[in-house]
């Protein structure tokens, strides 16, 4: 029995969808546990770059079982347009191929409306959301309003269900945000359409998930997001609205915890993150310019430049603890190569105190100085090492001080965006 995790060691974009897709070819099963398609995830395979925001990233092979898991919050829209888009560039998407959780719960029209007007009233103190209706969408969830999967395929029930949500956002749109109301027939009519579209992808995801682990398959649980993203551990508010750590998995897909056997965490050489909050090791001058430029960190799904500074080895020990990591995959370390100096952060100054735990409040957050150690630089040969021997010696070294740092061994390094740009260093 193999049920494995991959999921974002940092606040997302660590390269998630390459390593899912790598390490996909030894899977069965490829299963998405949480978000939605606030997520970004690009795969290069050969000459070809994929996109995916809410598909499994497992979709590129024709012989896996992709699911999209009931702790995921679906975009009708968004799926279609996912699945046309990739049917374009000759991927096929049947149901044969991808599953999707009848208790997974729909982003309606009001929610991504709800996003972007309550983010427009936030004004400086926005939280800095996709606007793509992730949080209002799990807001009803939790608040117990929510439409989910299964209530769209019994008319009558999703009736009921839309006329009351769509009397309460409109009245809530229009009188304390000054919006303009939605249209009940134009959501009905589109969704009863959607609905039959989507009726052969619809099933009893948890039942699968857990048949094929029991039978002996290869299951991988695709993470989004990163671990800094969650709701509960996350830099708060500045997270996303579910759980991304590897707790999320079982709540999120319907099985229990003593099924998992191995969580892969995925860090950058360096640290990156999108939007508003504290950054201890960021770099605003030169260097850190010149990260975003030769690393392309510009957001998939919104395009938002990141934010670059040095590898944080504090948010890589507090990824290990909460979520149980069993081994480290370490990408982009072709995009440090040139620089003759990189610096690592082993701990904070924090109150005239040493910590290497990661603070809750951002005030604290903010007070902390980043501890560093130096290294010396590699140069581009880095990107032509295809096994961890033929990597640059500098390189090697950078590699074992994470490993010893965090206590956690690195089993996968990738030095270029490409599928075979990737190495297997050992076991998972």
């Amino acid at each position: 029995m193999s049920a494995f995790i991959v999921l974002g060691a940092q606040w997302g974009d660590e390269g998630k969808g390459k390593m899912t897709d790598y390490l996909a070819e030894e899977a069965d099963v490829i299963v998405r546990f949480q978000g939605g398609n606030n997520a970004g995830h690009t795969v290069e395979v050969e000459d070809k770059q994929y996109k995916l925001h809410l598909i499994p990233s497992g979709v590129l092979y024709d012989s896996k079982l992709n699911i999209i898991g009931n702790g995921v919050v679906v975009d009708p829209k968004a799926l279609f347009e996912e699945i046309d888009y990739l049917e374009d560039l000759g991927v096929k998407v049947t149901p044969e191929k991808l599953m999707i959780s009848d208790r997974a719960h729909l982003i309606m029209p009001y929610h991504r409306v709800l996003d972007r007007l309550k983010e427009q009233a936030r004004g400086k103190n926005d939280i800095g959301t996709t606007g793509k209706g992730i949080g209002p969408c799990y807001t009803d969830k939790y608040e117990r309003s929510g439409i989910r999967i299964c209530d769209l395929l019994h008319k009558d029930v999703f009736t009921e269900k839309l006329k009351i949500n769509v009397e309460a956002k409109n009245e809530y749109i229009t009188t304390v945000l000054n919006g303009e109301a939605l249209s009940f027939e134009e959501i009905y009519n589109d969704y009863i359409a959607y609905a039959e579209r989507l009726r052969p992808y619809i099933q009893d995801t948890s039942v699968k998930v857990y048949d094929a682990i029991k039978s002996n398959k290869q299951v991988l649980f695709e993470g989004a997001q990163g671990m800094l993203l969650d709701i509960d551990y996350g830099t708060y508010p500045y997270v996303t609205s579910s759980n991304t750590t590897s707790g999320g998995v079982s709540n999120g897909v319907g099985i229990g915890p003593t099924m998992i056997t191995n969580a892969v965490g995925i860090a950058k050489a360096y640290t990156t993150r999108v939007g508003k909050g504290p950054f201890p090791t960021e770099l605003e001058n030169e260097t850190g310019e010149w990260i975003r430029e030769k690393g392309h960190e510009f957001g998939v799904t919104t395009g938002r430049a990141r934010r670059c500074g040095w590898l944080d080895l504090v948010i890589l020990k507090t990824t290990v603890r909460v979520c149980g990591l069993t081994s480290l995959a370490v990408t982009k370390i072709d995009t440090l190569a040139g620089l003759e100096k990189i610096k690592v952060c082993v701990g904070y100054k924090f109150n005239g105190a040493i910590i290497d735990y990661f603070p809750a409040s951002l005030e604290d957050l903010a007070k902390c100085e980043p501890i560093y150690e130096e290294f010396d630089g590699w140069d581009e040969s880095v990107a032509d090492a295809r096994s961890y021997e033929e990597l640059p010696e500098n390189a090697k070294k950078y590699l074992a001080r994470i490993e010893e740092i965090t206590d956690t061994k690195i089993s996968i390094v990738s030095v270029g965006p490409r599928r075979d740009q990737t190495m297997r260093v050992r076991d998972l």
